[in-house]
C-alpha cells in the first residue's frame, strides 16, 4: 500500500533538514502541516523553509495564503489529501513534515462534520476576542463546555474561536460533535518523532530566535502590524513584540518573552505528540537510524 510518512516534533528541533534527507532517500516530495508556515508574510519568525531547502525537494501548502485568510483543519484536510492523492499517483511515499499535532491528527483520523456557521458569528468572536480579551472567551468556553476546554490548546485563539462559534451557533457543546471512529485512509500511515534533551532543545531555541533577529525578525513583524488583530498573526515569535511597538516594554524584554514563550510552545506540542503511542521516536541527528527503521514498516 502506499504510504505517508509523518515527521513530527517541537519547534527547532530539525525537522524541515530530516524530512528532506528522508524525501530525497524515498525519492519523494514533501508536505507541510505547519500551520504557521501556511503564511507567505511568516518568511522569518515562523521558519518556514529557505529557498534552497525547498528547490532541494518539491514542497507543497508552504507560504500558499496571506494573514488576511482565514484558515483551520477542516480547508487543510481537503488540501492536504488532494496533494496526497496527486503525489501518490506517481510515488510510493509522501513525506508530512511539521508540529502542528492537530493537523496530524485530522489527516489520520478524520475530521469531523461540523455544522455551517453564520459570519455573523465569527464576527461577533473576533470582536469579543478585540475587546474582552482571550481570557474572557476561555470563560465562556470552560462554562459551555468543560471537556474541550480541558485539552485545548489555551495560547491558541483560532481553536478557542472556532469552538465557540460552534457552541454559539448550535447551543451544543464543541465536543459532542466530535467524531468516535477514525476514518480509514487509503494509505497506510507511519510517524516519526523527533525529539532530544530538553536542555539543549532550548538551547537550540533560543539560539534561534537569537538568529531570527539578526535576520531581521523586528523589521518582519513592523512590517506587518496592520496584521496584528488576525489570528494566523498572534503567534509565538509575532504577537511579543506589539508591547514593545506600543512602547510597553524594551527589545531586550519582547526577546526574552519569545524565547519564553517557543520554549513553552516546545513543550505544549512534545506532550501533544507523547500522546501517540503509534509514533516512533528518534533523536533528529540519528538519520541512519531512521532509514535503517523505514524499510521493513514501509513494506507492510
Amino acid at each position: 500500500m502506499k504510504t505517508v510518512v509523518f515527521i513530527c516534533g517541537s519547534t527547532a528541533i530539525g525537522k524541515t533538514s530530516v524530512a528532506i534527507e528522508i524525501a530525497k532517500w524515498l525519492n519523494t516530495e514533501i508536505i507541510s502541516f505547519d500551520s504557521r508556515q501556511f503564511f507567505k508574510e511568516l518568511k522569518i519568525g515562523a521558519a518556514p523553509p529557505s529557498e534552497t531547502e525547498l528547490n532541494e525537494v518539491k514542497h507543497h501548502l508552504v507560504g500558499q495564503l496571506s494573514l488576511s485568510q482565514d484558515y483551520n483543519s477542516g480547508d487543510f484536510e481537503t488540501d492536504a489529501l488532494q496533494k496526497i492523492k496527486q503525489i501518490l499517483k506517481t510515488k510510493d511515499q509522501v513525506v508530512l513534515v511539521g508540529g502542528s499535532g492537530l493537523y496530524m491528527k485530522v489527516l489520520c483520523e478524520g475530521f469531523d462534520d461540523m455544522p455551517k456557521v453564520d459570519p455573523e458569528i465569527r464576527a461577533k468572536l473576533k470582536l469579543d476576542l478585540k475587546k474582552k480579551g482571550l481570557m474572557s472567551l476561555l470563560d465562556e468556553l470552560g462554562s459551555k463546555d468543560p471537556v474541550y476546554y480541558k485539552k485545548v490548546d489555551k495560547h491558541n485563539p483560532q481553536r478557542i474561536l472556532r469552538a465557540l462559534e460552534i457552541i454559539r451557533a448550535t447551543k451544543m457543546p464543541f465536543s459532542s460533535f466530535h467524531k468516535k471512529k477514525k476514518v480509514k485512509r487509503p494509505f497506510n500511515i507511519v510517524k516519526i518523532g523527533l525529539n532530544m534533551d530538553r536542555e539543549k532543545l532550548y538551547q537550540r531555541i533560543n539560539t534561534r530566535v537569537d538568529s531570527m533577529m539578526d535576520a531581521g525578525l523586528l523589521d518582519e513583524v513592523k512590517s506587518l502590524l496592520d496584521y496584528k488583530d488576525h489570528n494566523s498573526f498572534k503567534t509565538v515569535g509575532y504577537r511579543e513584540f506589539i508591547p514593545f511597538f506600543d512602547e510597553e516594554v524594551n527589545l531586550e524584554q519582547a526577546v526574552e518573552e519569545v524565547k519564553k514563550n517557543s520554549r513553552h510552545y516546545a513543550k505544549r506540542q512534545l506532550t501533544w505528540f507523547k500522546k501517540d503511542s503509534e509514533i516512533k521516536w528518534f533523536h533528529p541527528e540519528k538519520l541512519e537510524d531512521i532509514k535503517t527503521y523505514l524499510p521493513a514498516v514501509l513494506k507492510k
